[in-house]
């Protein structure tokens, strides 16, 4: 996301004029490929590595660009200012390429932790940031460039100012709207390219598409978003919808999504990708485009396509067709977008050397796989995995069912390995990393699973924030070590930080689990739920979710006394007890204004409220576990 743009989206003159370019871009592509000009004989990998910045609480940090400023080498900046990223620059596929390609990341990440400890940050590689709260997603921490503020805005006008509607079903549900392209920002990754030939990219591409979705199984590590239990890895379904520009009052029209995996089998060239892509997606973002690229072909040179690549990074398939030059040769790439941040460098290494050996060792297998598998059936083994991990099963060639582990164990391992040393990768890199992917698959600890039992085994213990500071602490402290997720311990309560660091503002301890009413309900339905679910408080509510009242236990209280004389049938709309406008907070809100505010208006509770809707509560027992540690600390000194 480094191109820069010129901000003029929404010129027509701009649009038409880069909409020229890049169909130029098309021919000048077609007529490098029509002519045997793209690079062969060579097969190099890279990786892209995306990050979190994290503060002393385990939460974002929104400090990138001030750990950019004492950085020297290939970082770059990320939409959010709590995201960085570095690009491992590209080696051939042989010998020990995969671990000269760990050492680098290394190596890179050790030289981002090192300058965000002087500023009293860390780095978490994980999908998504358990910690991570929507208050974090404002437009104050988008990246102050020109690209990043062209991109929210372009999203907007082509969702008609609609807002972003998230919704996400797994153990939990999740349901949210937002107001920009922040959303996206969620979502880090260990981005993996293979570069291939002309006549091999069909092949190859399908190739991926097919192993794509088992390997990923694999590898999930992101099951946590906004505090709920939702897929194995949410990444796939947070960045589908978090830059998704149908808009939902076309109900009728089959729109394409921008994040995608694809539709159809690739039958002759990566042209047909490109093509689509220019047909179904209008331009996003423009920018200035000097280059002639038939022009520079007639001259005997190398065209970068400048309008091609910038629209290309707009359209985000998880495995994305890629044009690029290197060392005055143009070459074709296979960008793999699935394979999540984490857990660990080595975990990361593992998964993309099981990606590109399973590519690999595939295409020489099945030569013929599209007439064996339907591309429906691909597709629905991707958004399985997605969903459930190692548990997923897969339709496979042939009309064969198989579990994820089955077909990793049984099949993919052994074609990862076969294809592997077929590329002249060294025995011993191919022994490690593939052992490694064997080793957690038998164990059935992937990130996600090291993730969930960590919280299980910390029920009943501290609040549910704390315990997604401490997998997020813990996450961050076995990264350090470098060793692999399944030989991780558990996460203990302890690695949060104690209360001081939990507590810091209302979002990381209020009550989201509400229970309502409304004005014109009778104060009985009040009574019950009081008295069955054992609260002081009860809010209300209209239909849109916003805030019009509050009954206390003191309130109701008062009712009784007063209705002694009232016919049982009489019961008064909650209405007429309850305190309208009451005070309320908002979830980025310090601990310690809240209490003030609690003292000053002499009440017992704050409604949490967002975005002019209802998100929660805090009241005087939310408060306990803070004296407890207080008082149980001056205990301890005297």
């Amino acid at each position: 996301m480094g191109q820069d743009v010129s901000g003029e989206r929404t010129g027509p003159d701009a649009v038409r004029a880069f909409t020229k370019a890049l169909l130029r871009d098309l021919q000048a592509l077609e007529h490098m490929l029509s002519h045997g000009m793209i690079e062969s004989g060579v097969r190099r990998i890279g990786a892209e590595q995306e990050m979190f910045l994290v503060n002393p609480g385990w939460r974002v940090a929104p400090v990138s660009l001030e750990v950019l400023e004492g950085l020297e080498g290939p970082f770059t900046t990320e939409l959010g200012l709590f995201n960085l990223e570095a690009n491992v620059e590209p080696r051939l596929l042989s010998d020990r390429c995969f671990s000269d390609l760990e050492a680098r990341l290394d190596e890179l990440v050790g030289q981002v932790r090192f300058r965000a400890r002087e500023l009293d940050a860390d780095v978490a590689l994980v999908g998504i940031l358990p910690t991570l709260s929507k208050s974090d997603l404002s437009l104050d921490n988008i990246t102050p460039k020109a690209r990043y503020y062209a991109l929210n805005d372009a999203l907007s006008q082509m969702r008609g100012g609609e807002p972003y509607k998230l919704r996400i079903e797994g153990s939990d549900e999740l349901y949210i709207e937002h107001d920009s392209v922040m959303l996206e920002a969620c979502n880090t990754s260990l981005q993996v390219h293979l570069q291939v030939e002309a006549d091999e990219f069909a092949h190859l591409y399908n190739v991926a598409q097919l192993i794509t979705g088992p390997v990923l199984s694999a590898a999930v590590n992101s099951p946590v978003l906004f505090s709920k239990r939702l897929w194995d890895e949410t990444r796939i379904a947070l960045f589908q919808q978090s830059v998704d520009t149908r808009s939902a009052t076309v109900h009728m029209r089959e729109l394409a999504p921008r994040v995608r995996f694809g539709d159809q089998w690739v039958r002759e060239s990566v042209t047909e990708l490109f093509q689509e892509d220019v047909a179904r997606f209008r331009v996003l973002l423009t920018s200035k485009i000097d280059e002639d690229p038939n022009a520079v072909l007639a001259e005997g040179g190398i065209p970068e396509l400048q309008a091609l690549q910038l629209h290309n990074s707009t359209i985000y398939r998880w495995n994305r067709p890629c044009y690029g030059v290197g060392g005055g040769k143009p070459h074709l790439r296979i960008e793999c977008r699935v394979l999540p941040s984490g857990p660990s460098i080595v975990d990361e290494v593992a998964n993309a050397a099981f990606w590109i050996g399973a590519v690999m060792g595939a295409a020489a297998e099945f030569p013929d796989l599209t007439e064996r598998i339907e591309f429906d059936e691909v597709k629905a083994n991707f958004l399985s995995a997605s969903r459930q991990g190692l548990k997923a099963g897969f339709h496979w060639l042939d009309g064969e069912a198989v579990s994820a582990r089955r077909l990793i164990l049984d099949t993919l391992l052994p074609l990862a390995e076969n294809g592997l040393s077929a590329a002249g990768v060294d025995s011993g890199d191919v022994d490690r990393y593939l052992g490694l992917i064997r080793e957690r698959v038998e164990s059935g600890t992937t990130g996600t699973q090291w993730m969930m039992r960590s919280i299980a085994a910390m029920k009943g213990q501290g609040s549910r924030e704390e315990r997604l500071a401490a997998v997020t602490a813990a996450t961050v402290n076995r990264q350090r070590v470098g060793t692999p997720v399944h030989t991780w311990k558990l996460a203990e309560i302890d690695e949060a930080g104690g209360w001081r660091l939990n507590y810091l503002r209302v979002e990381q301890y209020m009550t989201t689990s509400l229970f309502t009413v409304h004005e014109d309900e009778s104060v009985e339905m009040v009574a019950f739920l009081m008295d069955r679910r054992q609260i002081r408080h009860v809010l209300v509510e209209d239909g849109k979710h916003r805030l019009v009242g509050i009954v206390s236990y003191r309130s109701l209280i008062r009712l009784m006394a007063d209705s002694v004389n009232r016919k049982a049938e009489d019961a008064p709309p909650v209405k007429m007890i309850m305190e309208r406008d009451p005070i309320s907070v908002a979830p980025e809100t310090p601990t310690l204004d809240a209490i003030d505010l609690m003292r000053r208006h002499k009440v017992s509770c704050l409604p949490v409220v967002n975005g002019g809707k209802l998100v929660g509560i805090v009241t005087e027992r939310d408060f306990m576990p803070i004296a407890y540690e207080l008082l149980e600390d001056r205990l301890r000194e005297a």
